[in-house]
């Protein structure tokens, strides 16, 4: 089957960096722990770029987990806080974007959950989070004629992750523990009935692997899923909203210094991005057609992939199964900004059960309820929901305690 559309040439032509896509050695690099090292400079120090401006400088990956970012770009919601935005940065990987943000060129960006806690402990570097993105927002994906119907099938399969330290590996590898499949990271060679294997791939190669038969599925954020869906007759397996409910995947981050040495700065950006997921959670569809490539261009899908992949959550997946807690109330994405404590807390002590590639020894004896109030800097994000009586419309916001809740998990 053939993959070739305006999509691929689209993405092709794209302004960004061919480099950005394939920095395997940068890759590997961090994964061991070598940021620092990479960066040649003290892991505590905020690189001069990011001291000397007070524009909005964002990075982010072209996908859907960016949303808020774009939006409050977008509808100048930057602007009516006072602050000067630069048109966002898009970077072709999880590595391009921590070492841009590392390295002072941006100092907004959407990370994967677990890719701060990696970069606070492991590598030394002030990051803290601001707020969430998004939660949902991903899914499993295999192909169509594979005859996987179930987690149990995986058995013996090849499954590619965006990134080790992402929210797709953490539930990728409780739903496989929970049908007694063991996760192994074994590039070739056999594998047994109950192994298997991950990989990384950048979000773009991975429809083209599983359509090829690198692989057997991907797991990933929108507006993948839903282009493998369109243009390759591939199937949704599972939606990770439906094994977590509402459960976080990307987060604003920003330098620590820049919580310390310019409060109101910070305030404003987060100002604009909670007024931003108050506008996408009542607009998803004019927000997906805002940053597709037929409105602003932030994304180089056209608007029908991102309309679907915002918005698509109907009853054919309860059908095919790929929804079976329909009660949960969730959509396919959702925005809600708040950090909720007990998620994070329950993300450092699922990945220290979590396969990775690399040394992850600073996760052994790493106190979940110290992160929870080391990584997370709440007063901005608190200080902007107060403001915004918005938030509490959201139907996964408990109204009579809406900064606290209960995890749940259910494959």
């Amino acid at each position: 089957m053939s993959i070739q559309s305006d999509f691929w040439t689209t993405l092709a032509a794209h302004e960004w960096s061919s480099a950005d896509w394939n920095r395997r050695t940068t890759l590997d690099m961090l994964a061991r722990g070598g940021l620092a090292a990479l960066l040649g400079a003290s892991a505590g120090a905020l690189p001069a770029r990011a001291q000397q401006s007070d524009e909005v400088q964002i990075g982010y990956l072209p996908i859907t987990d960016a949303t808020a970012l774009l939006i409050a770009h977008a509808r100048g919601y930057f602007a009516d806080e006072g602050l000067k935005a630069a048109k966002p940065t898009p970077v072709r990987s999880w590595s391009a974007l921590v070492e841009g943000f590392a390295a002072g060129k941006f100092n907004l960006v959407h990370l994967l959950k677990p890719i701060p806690v990696w970069m606070r402990y492991n590598n030394k570097l002030p990051v803290k989070v601001l707020a969430w993105a998004h939660t949902n927002g991903s899914g499993l994906v295999v192909g169509g004629q594979s005859g996987i119907a179930d987690f149990k099938d995986l058995g013996g399969k090849r499954i590619a992750v965006p990134f080790w330290y992402s929210m797709h590996n953490v539930v990728l590898q409780f739903a496989l523990r929970q049908v007694g499949l063991k996760p192994v990271i074994r590039a070739e060679g056999a594998l047994a009935g109950d192994e298997v294997a991950l990989q990384i791939l950048p979000p773009p190669e991975m429809l083209a692997a599983l359509v090829a038969r690198k692989i057997d599925a991907y797991i990933v954020a929108e507006p993948f899923n839903a282009l493998g869906e369109i243009r390759a007759g591939a199937r949704m397996l599972r939606f990770t909203g439906d094994i977590w409910k509402n459960h976080p995947c990307c987060v604003v981050a920003a330098h620590e210094r820049d919580t310390l040495e310019r409060p109101e700065w910070v305030q404003k950006a987060v100002n604009a991005i909670v007024r931003a997921q108050s506008f996408i959670r009542d607009n998803k569809a004019e927000a997906a057609r805002i940053i597709s490539q037929d409105g602003e261009g932030y994304l180089p899908m056209p608007a029908s992939v991102v309309t679907k992949a915002m918005t698509d959550y109907g009853a054919d997946y309860d059908k095919s199964g790929a929804i079976r807690h329909r009660e949960w109330g969730n959509g396919r994405i959702d925005f809600q900004p708040w950090p909720y404590p007990s998620a994070t807390r329950l993300i450092v002590e699922a990945m220290g059960k979590t396969v990775v590639e690399g040394d992850a020894t600073f996760l052994k004896g790493l106190d979940p309820d110290f992160v929870v109030k080391d990584l997370v800097d709440y007063r901005f994000v608190e200080a902007a929901l107060k403001a915004n009586g918005d938030w509490l419309k959201d139907p996964s916001v408990e109204k009579a305690t809406p900064f606290s809740r209960t995890e749940v998990l259910s494959l």
